[in-house]
Parts: C-alpha cells; sequence; structure tokens
C-alpha cells in the first residue's frame, strides 16, 4: 500500500543542479514505485536575491561570481557532463543574459495552486537551461503559462506571499539549493543519486 509523503523541494529555476535533482528525484521515486505517493511541493529561493529586475549579461554575471569567465566554463562544463546523464542539454554557450527569477516564482506558485506546478517547473527548466530563454522576461512567462494550461497568471500572482515564504525557507537555515525536506522530518540538500535519495525518502516514509 501506498504511503503519502509531502516532498517540500526549495529551489531557483536558474539552478542547473535543481534542474539535475529533479530528474533524479523521478528516478528516486520510480524506484519505490509503489511504495509512496508523493506530494511535491516547490519552494522559493532566489540564488540572486539582489539581481537587478531586468537581471544581468551571463558572462558579466559569472565572471563576478566565478573571478573569471573561463573558471565559470569549467564549471559550465562539469554541470554538462552530469546534466548528460539526466538526458538533459544545457546550452550554457548560447545563454546571453541570467535572470532576476522573481516573478517565475510567482508563476510557479500559480501554477501550483492550480495544480500544474510540475510542468511549469520543468517548462521554466527546459526553457532557461535547453532553449536558452530570458525566464525573466515577461512574454516568455506568458507562453510557458499558457503552454501549461495555467489560467490565472498573471492576474493571480502573490509576490508578497511568495516572498515570505522565500524568507521562511531561509528561515528554516537552507542556504544551499536543491533542499529535499521530507515530510517536515529533515532535508536532503544537493542533487544526490536516485538510490540515495530513494533511501533518505524511505527513512522518511518510517
Amino acid at each position: 500500500m501506498q504511503k503519502e509523503l509531502v516532498i517540500e523541494i526549495a529551489s531557483d529555476v536558474i539552478c542547473p543542479w535543481c534542474y539535475i535533482g529533479k530528474r533524479r528525484l523521478e528516478k528516486a521515486l520510480a524506484l519505490l514505485d509503489g511504495e509512496v505517493k508523493p506530494d511535491i511541493r516547490w519552494l522559493p529561493f532566489q540564488l540572486n536575491p539582489d539581481m537587478p529586475q531586468g537581471g544581468m549579461p551571463r558572462a558579466e554575471y559569472r565572471r563576478a561570481k566565478f573571478g573569471s569567465v573561463e573558471r565559470g566554463r569549467q564549471l559550465d562544463a562539469r554541470v554538462a557532463a552530469e546534466g548528460r546523464g539526466e538526458g538533459i542539454d544545457f546550452a550554457f554557450d548560447r545563454m546571453e543574459r541570467t535572470p532576476n527569477t522573481t516573478a517565475a516564482h510567482q508563476l510557479i506558485d500559480v501554477a501550483q495552486r492550480e495544480g500544474k506546478g510540475q510542468a511549469v517547473v520543468d517548462a521554466l527548466f527546459q526553457a532557461y537551461f535547453e532553449e536558452a530563454c530570458d525566464i525573466g522576461n515577461p512574454d516568455v512567462l506568458q507562453t510557458i503559462a499558457a503552454s501549461a494550461g495555467v489560467q490565472g497568471w498573471p492576474a493571480q500572482a502573490n509576490p508578497q506571499e511568495v516572498a515570505e515564504r522565500e524568507e521562511g525557507v531561509r528561515n528554516l537555515g537552507i542556504s544551499a539549493v536543491p533542499t529535499f525536506i521530507l515530510a517536515r522530518k529533515f532535508g536532503v540538500s544537493g542533487a544526490h543519486p536516485p538510490e540515495s535519495l530513494a533511501a533518505a525518502i524511505k527513512e522518511a516514509l518510517k
């Protein structure tokens, strides 16, 4: 008999390890097929809360964060190799801007209220990382909302509620994403292999 389990995921849609972590969670749940009925909820976490509203050129952002463009490329190559193992074709060479993700998190919130959160999160990851789209652009967000059948965007966005939820995530002591919070018993930080995630989920079911 399947046991219900709330899995909350603190994540940012411009975090490549969050995309990889999502794929690995899906594999972990497949390993536990028949044992767990997951209720997955995405929690907002901005890697760059001080990012200008319009975002900034990715090369400039990476240089400031990692000290040089070359160091950024080395890290991208490592992530791309990991991504290929999960069926993700990262388009780092085509990505021009690092966006502000405030609006993207608000879209996820609206989508989750309509039961369409998973589709929107996946579409945001794919748009940014595989299609090199600027997911801070209102037109891009509108297209993603429409394709997922989200009716309330942007009219029903609740910026204050999303901001308060993000503050709540930080108040839990979370400072890195992805972090998987299992039934509010404990958290698992990082994009761990599916087998490790599956073991943690089984522990949370006890």
